[in-house]
């Protein structure tokens, strides 16, 4: 690989030692604030704590290098780690051989896939999920995760990993609930909310992690029934190799593209934040090569999959990141708690993980985003509620699915139910609008015009044909016909073919079609049809106002 398609050379090469402290400093804040956060994400995810501690190291470190932002912090995030394992949890139990086999060759499949679509620079695919469907998945889940940390909150054993079988198992175990276990967890809840709110700079989840296992230790509480962390290997995170199969990677196929593409949106959406704020600019396809390389290289070091973090980037931009460098540091700093501080996490209480999960993503459901697209366009506020509604109801990977089968059929109702608007004179500002949006435009008997908002082709010509036929059967004094073709971009052979009957089937009843404002590469398309020699000078008009002084004039 060439120099200049590594960014870490263009960076490393223009470092200055002023950075080095600014870039270590923010590496430690952002490692205290991770270490929590990635063993509690690895308990999201069906996997032991120390799993996201592995997961925050060789991975960072390949991104930093290949990564095109200097603020992303990547690693173990809350929505990758509940699709992780909602998707290898349907074909293996969580906590088995299997299942940790199938998480490291989802990694290697997202990894393969995100790798791919950067070096074929296919990163525009991602556009195809809109941003309703994807806003209304990411709420949907935030309550999903919320839900699944019940058990732990609450020191109870629950079976669902659905809403609502979540609600009744919790209803019909409330005699069972913890008293210890929910202190812990609604207090370390509480604590949190405090520090995010009042002191945001404060890391209050090292600080609750602290005080919870000291509370555990001196009280002895699990004695008490309080599920603690217990024993996390020490060392660095061992070699691992995915076993590849022909059936499992079938299987995985489908979760590993959900989580490529969800994981690069959450990405991208972020780094670009962040670079406007430095003047930066972000390549997107090499962001994929970033994240692609950070997972395939990522799952042989018994990592799972990870992305870019709203609030971890947030915090390194906040905490005067200078350069990549501070991602390393953050790994750096990662590696040492493996080699020697991971017994001090043996009193640490699962109730705190989950308490730091909620808070995490309690700030992902976004309401005011719903709001804002009903006011703004309704069809787009349905597609939020459709697909925060399916994917509480049928799972994460249904949910986006439906979200997404759903936008792409608004779509094409739109594509095939295209705008036809009846055009009317508005002397006031001597122009032709929309009589349906000015009721003031004035008519004539026997003239009507119609502008078409769309591009023409052989799914909507039915819907165009059949709004036209009936306007002009409803005034038997037509007697012309104006296309306006301004907002035309593209017709197709059938539109055209459409077209031609309908100037052939009124032509008998002495009606004549001009066109008005045809675009040169449907000119083009047009003379291919020619309708030069068909129709000589009914194509030629650039306003309505010229097209209707030649039918005065004639």
């Amino acid at each position: 690989m060439k120099k200049k398609n590594i960014p870490a050379f263009v960076w490393l090469s223009h470092y200055k030692k002023a950075y080095i402290n600014q870039d270590l400093l923010a590496g430690l804040i952002v490692a205290i604030m991770l270490i929590p956060q990635g063993m509690a994400y690895a308990m999201l995810a069906g996997l032991p704590p120390v799993y996201g501690l592995y997961a925050a190291t060789i991975p960072l470190i390949v991104y930093a290098l290949f990564g095109t932002s200097r603020h992303l912090s990547v690693g173990p995030v809350a929505l990758i780690s509940i699709l992780t394992l909602s998707s290898v949890s349907t074909l293996a139990k969580p906590g088995t051989d299997e299942y940790f086999s199938l998480v490291l060759l989802l990694m290697l499949l997202v990894g393969i896939i995100q790798l791919s679509i950067g070096l074929l620079k296919l990163g525009f695919l991602i556009h195809f999920i809109s941003h309703a469907v994807m806003s209304g998945f990411i709420s949907a889940s935030a309550v999903i995760i919320g839900f699944s940390q019940l058990n732990h909150l609450l020191g109870i054993k629950l079976e669902s990993n659905h809403v609502f079988s979540i609600i009744r198992e919790v209803i019909n175990q409330l005699p069972e609930i913890n008293i210890y276990t929910l202190i812990i967890g609604l207090g370390s809840t509480l604590i949190l909310l405090i520090f995010k709110h009042f002191f945001p700079k404060v890391p209050g989840a090292i600080i609750v992690v602290i005080l919870s296992m000291f509370v555990v230790y001196f009280g002895q509480l699990q004695t008490y029934a309080v599920t603690i962390v217990g024993e996390v290997p020490k060392g660095l995170p061992s070699l691992s190799l995915p076993v590849i199969n022909q059936e499992s990677v079938m299987q995985l196929i489908p979760f590993a593209l959900m989580i490529s593409f969800i994981g690069f949106m959450e990405s991208i959406a972020m780094a670009k934040v962040l670079a406007a704020k430095v003047k930066d600019k972000i390549n997107p396809n090499q962001e994929l090569i970033g994240l692609g390389l950070a997972n395939l290289v990522g799952s042989f070091f018994s990592a799972y999959p990870v992305t870019g973090s709203f609030s971890r980037s947030a915090v390194n931009y906040e905490s005067g990141a200078r350069t990549q460098l501070s991602s390393i540091f953050t790994a750096s700093f990662i590696l040492l708690t493996l080699l020697f501080f991971t017994s001090y996490f043996y009193y640490l209480p699962q109730a705190v993980l989950g308490a730091i999960i909620v808070v995490a993503v309690y700030g992902l459901i976004d309401i005011k985003e719903v709001k804002y697209l009903f006011s703004v366009k309704k069809v787009d506020g349905w597609i939020w509620v459709v697909t925060f509604v399916a994917t509480i109801t049928f799972g994460v990977q249904n949910g986006i699915l439906i979200g997404i089968a759903f936008s792409l059929l608004v779509l094409i109702g739109r594509s095939i139910a295209p705008e036809l608007a009846e055009l009317g004179y508005v002397k006031a500002e001597d122009a032709y609008r929309d009589i349906a949006r000015h009721p003031q435009a004035k008519t004539e008997t026997e003239l009507l015009i119609f502008r078409a908002d769309t591009s023409l082709h052989f799914a909507n010509m039915t819907f165009l044909e059949e709004k036209m036929n009936n306007r002009i059967s409803e005034n038997r004094q037509v007697k012309w016909v104006i296309l306006d073709f301004s907002g035309v971009n593209f017709i197709d052979a059938v539109a055209i073919y459409s077209i031609e009957d309908m100037i052939e089937m009124y032509k008998i009843g002495k009606i004549e079609f001009l066109f008005v404002g045809v675009k040169g590469s449907v000119m083009e398309t047009l003379n291919k049809a020619k309708w030069q020699e068909k129709y000589p000078k009914k194509l030629e008009y650039l306003t309505i106002k010229q097209a209707i002084k030649d039918i005065k004039n004639n």
